[in-house]
């Protein structure tokens, strides 16, 4: 048994880690989220006293009782959350605790250098060095990309994404407490001189009611389209009191919705980080017995039986990814994110290829490319934001660039924000190659009015490119369906092409958006304000900007140094950061 101030100190630190609330003053100030990620200087300095403390810890024969109590009163010490919270968390991460830190070879500069960045630290470690092969046939030769004849068929995809559903949301109830998500019964009536929780959602710390997300699938079992892109994050964020059979439950009873609002449409879902218990824990295949992650994979397959075929279900059985192809020509492939999930404490045990999935894709994609098939990824956590692991991000970037003529499409979601980032060939980061989209979430949470998108692809299956051609993204105003009391309007903020002035939605053009959002400062808010899904405080400033255009720039994580090196040398981070 590791020592108490070990373990003390190690499940504080993921407590506080998973509730944005790190043990120094003013880490998230500038924040608008509880749930924030650790970032700059202050958790990398957090992060550093832990894993040192932890590390040169002495040993101890404290009881787990003891160890539990003591890392909740420490929890409740920083005074940033609730004592519920802490002592719900400190029991959950209890078990990964300490079998992840018990096994740990690395230092404390490694561990904080993958969970913060290489901003926090740039150590040697055997784990996070490693490259994927690629099979020795060349790289066929790049074809540019041509616009389907005019009156060529079409399919109409919708993208729901982040629903994070909340069977407990009682409206009229505080919506400012100390928790990561309020807005529910036990958290007791607003304190004088602030409203309560808005009918149908508020912008604070609060996640979907039901009723909201009912009207939302009764109003688009009206809509037009031809098949469903569902990229994960079910439950809610009240993180401090889940428990398995919940988060099942939460699944099931979405995969009922589904069922009962849609029974004709193909629905692709894949793995959200919210989905497990504790959240963002997904151990590897050689994680066993009570810990082993199979009990969710199993439940995914049991829930997706009705959409996808027999081999779909084995491999999401196996490590929660598949492919299919639903239609000629045509291969979907659904990635398991959590395998670059910095959140997830399992990966610093090895973050070598988890479970062999970018293998697994590489030899999937060659097999496309083989049988002159297009292919369209969709996952949950974007591979150029920071929550995902730099060695996963920047593999998974060089498959798409050796990949790039069989891949027309890639889908995430995990922000909440209406954004994407541009890919670029390797050889000199300048030659854009594909784009990864990454819808709004159906939650308000934070500060955001609720959404989805429904995409336009061409769709003549004998000689489609499979491209993207344009985008729709609809809202709904938690502002105007709070103050009418009747049944919510969603109503469409924009069209891609339209909004942009774009004659194609092509890796180039966005590329070429890029460098006119620079010069172009009344684009530039229109961007910003469909950032935020049209519920922006203020005008985007100058940091602002220069963070927006080099998000766009950056698909692989912890690079801002390579791709916008004049902005990353000074950068104050503006925009707000969701886990």
């Amino acid at each position: 048994m590791k020592c108490v101030l070990t373990v003390v100190l190690l499940l504080t630190f993921v407590t506080c880690w998973q509730t944005g609330a790190m043990p120094f003053p003013d880490a998230h100030s500038k924040m608008n989220s509880s749930l924030q990620g650790v970032l700059g200087t202050l958790s990398c300095s957090a992060c550093k006293v832990v894993v040192t403390f932890a590390q040169v810890a002495f040993t101890s024969n404290w009881t787990d009782e003891r160890i539990v109590k003591e890392a909740t009163e420490l929890c409740v010490f920083l005074h940033k959350v609730d004592r519920r919270v802490c002592a719900g968390l400190v029991h959950m991460f209890k078990p990964e605790a300490l079998t992840v830190f018990d096994r740990l070879v690395l230092s404390p500069q490694e561990v904080c250098g993958l969970a913060v960045g290489p901003e926090c630290a740039h150590p040697y470690s055997p784990f996070n060095s490693w490259n994927v092969s690629f099979p020795p046939k060349p790289k066929p030769p790049v074809k540019p990309r041509v616009l389907p004849k005019p009156g060529s068929p079409r399919l109409r995809v919708l993208h729901l994404t982040d629903i994070h559903l909340d069977n407990w949301y009682k409206p009229g109830t505080n919506a400012v407490c100390q928790e990561p998500l309020c807005c529910r019964a036990d958290d007791g009536p607003p304190v004088p001189g602030k409203q309560g929780a808005g009918y149908y959602g508020d912008y604070r710390n609060c996640d979907t009611p039901t009723w909201t997300l009912e009207g939302l699938f009764s109003h688009l079992s009206k809509q037009q389209f031809d098949y469903i892109l569902w990229t994960g994050d079910l439950p809610a964020h009240n993180i401090w009191n889940q428990t398995r059979a919940a988060q099942t439950g939460i699944l099931q009873q979405l995969t009922t919705l589904m069922d009962k609002y849609f029974p004709s449409k193909p629905v692709f879902p894949a793995l959200g980080n919210h989905e497990s218990s504790p959240v963002d824990s997904f151990p590897p295949e050689d994680i066993t017995g009570s810990q082993s992650i199979h009990w969710l994979y199993n439940a995914l397959a049991d829930s997706w039986k009705p959409w996808l075929p027999s081999s779909a279900l084995r491999s999401v059985r196996k490590g929660g990814y598949y492919t299919v192809s639903p239609f000629p020509g045509f291969r979907l492939i659904s990635i398991n994110t959590n395998a670059c999930n910095n959140m997830n404490w399992w990966l610093y045990l090895n973050t070598t290829d988890p479970d062999g999935q970018l293998s697994w894709l590489i030899d999937t994609l060659q097999t496309a490319e083989d049988n002159k098939e297009k292919v369209h990824i969709i996952g949950h956590i974007p591979p150029g934001i920071d929550d995902c692991l730099k060695v996963w991000s920047h593999n998974y970037y060089n498959i798409i660039d050796r990949y790039e003529s069989t891949i027309s499409g890639q889908f995430f979601g995990h922000t909440h924000f209406d954004h994407l980032e541009v890919f670029y060939d390797t050889a000199t980061l300048t030659r854009p190659t594909s784009v990864a989209y990454i819808s709004p979430s159906v939650t308000p949470y934070s500060n955001l009015n609720m959404g989805y998108r429904i995409f336009t692809i061409d769709g003549n299956y004998t000689t489609s490119s499979w491209e993207v051609l344009d985008h729709e993204t609809y809202i709904l105003n938690l502002t105007a369906a709070n103050t009418r009391r009747q049944p919510p309007v969603w109503q469409l903020e924009y069209t891609a092409k339209a909004a942009y002035g774009m004659k194609s939605l092509f890796p180039a053009d966005w590329n070429q958006f890029i460098s006119r959002l620079q010069k172009n400062s009344t684009l530039l808010q229109d961007y910003y304000r469909h950032y935020y899904k049209g519920n922006v405080a203020g005008p985007c400033d100058a940091d602002c900007s220069q963070e927006l255009v080099c998000a766009l720039r950056s698909a692989r994580s912890h690079s801002a140094a390579t791709f916008c090196p004049q902005w990353s040398a000074g950068r104050k981070r503006h925009l707000p950061k969701l886990c």
